[in-house]
């Protein structure tokens, strides 16, 4: 006799719902510890054959240790899960583990691919480099804003001419230095921080066969060949390159309704911090003229350029960059510059 099981996982409690042969059988909630949640499986539902639960902070971990011990489990996508959840009148944990586990005995959910510690481990160090670097820019900027209304212009300049020309202009200035140079240290403190993480991130490119080959794009630095490879991690999860894109949010959108037939902007689904990295790529092949920079693909994009416009032919390009970098990956082959780009 096959159980299905839906479960809300939350911070403190995670709500557990079984179901069989149509009926709740069984509900009650405990600690939100995987180990503890397979416990009450195996004690509530010994023939467990789908174990169902959105994509949250803790599906990584859940998903892993749940597998771990031998529990069927599997995460779905939270947006459309909510579409159904929405439907109860009640909005109660109790009831949303109700509904997934109606999800789980009719089979009507969609399937998302849970990414191992190993690749959150690269994108967590990537994301927390990226938001020391925002939060520098923060205070640079902050800095600049405040010393304006003194009268004081910064000039232009980044790293130590930045910190330099700060100190200059404070100089005989005691009332506003005692504001302005703690933020200047905790500015300088936060770049060498995200310098630090700048090294283990090359390094960890640099131990990487596959973000090496990526690498050979020009336009492609060690922050987006990483990312992309920790995104994709098995390139044999895609049938196709082409579907890359639509998976990053890359391809248009598309309504249709009686006579009504029309495609929308790109649909921006997926991992965002890695769709912008790769448009900045395509900014810097559409812009950039030294010789290194020459391919196909280039010329290709510039020809949309004339057509479409830039944004537009950045995206395509952007596009194009998703499926190349996935067909390098599964082939093994470096960046063929002479290669056409409308195949």
């Amino acid at each position: 006799m096959d159980q299905y099981i839906g479960l809300d996982v939350s911070l403190k409690e995670t709500a557990i719902s079984i179901r069989q042969d149509g009926k709740r059988i069984w509900r009650g909630k405990c600690a939100s510890d995987p180990k503890l949640v397979a416990e009450m499986i195996r004690k509530h539902a010994p023939h467990a054959r789908r174990v169902v639960f959105e994509t949250g902070p803790l599906s990584t971990w859940f998903y892993h240790e749940l597998t771990k011990e031998g529990v069927p489990a599997i995460c779905i996508e939270a947006r459309h899960a909510q579409k159904v959840l929405n439907e109860t009148l009640n909005k109660t944990d109790a009831n949303d583990a109700d509904g997934l586990a109606h999800l789980a005995e009719a089979g009507f959910y969609k399937a998302v691919r849970v990414k191992a510690f190993d690749s959150m481990l690269t994108r967590t160090l990537v994301a927390a480099r990226t938001q020391l670097l925002s939060i520098s820019t923060q205070l640079s900027n902050q800095i600049r804003g405040v010393m304006k209304t003194f009268g004081l212009i910064v000039a232009q300049g980044k790293g130590r001419v930045f910190d330099n020309n700060v100190r200059q202009l404070l100089d005989g200035n005691d009332g506003l230095a005692m504001i302005i140079l703690p933020l200047l240290e905790a500015w300088r403190g936060i770049r060498m921080r995200a310098a630090d993480l700048g090294r283990q991130l090359v390094a960890a490119a640099r131990e990487s066969q596959a973000t090496k080959r990526l690498m050979t794009i020009p336009g492609i630095g060690a922050v987006t060949a990483i990312s992309y490879v920790a995104a994709i991690e098995d390139p044999d999860s895609f049938k196709t390159s082409r579907s890359v894109g639509a998976w990053l949010g890359l391809t248009t959108r598309r309504y249709q309704s009686g006579e009504v037939d029309y495609d929308g902007h790109i649909s921006r689904r997926g991992d965002s911090h890695l769709r912008g990295l790769l448009y900045e790529a395509a900014t810097v092949i559409l812009t950039r003229t030294s010789a290194r920079n020459e391919s196909r693909l280039k010329s290709w994009g510039l020809k949309l350029r004339e057509r479409l416009g830039f944004k537009r032919a950045a995206v395509a390009v952007a596009r194009k960059l998703a499926v190349i970098m996935h067909s390098m990956l599964k082939t093994g082959d470096v960046f063929n510059r002479s290669a056409s780009a409308t195949a």
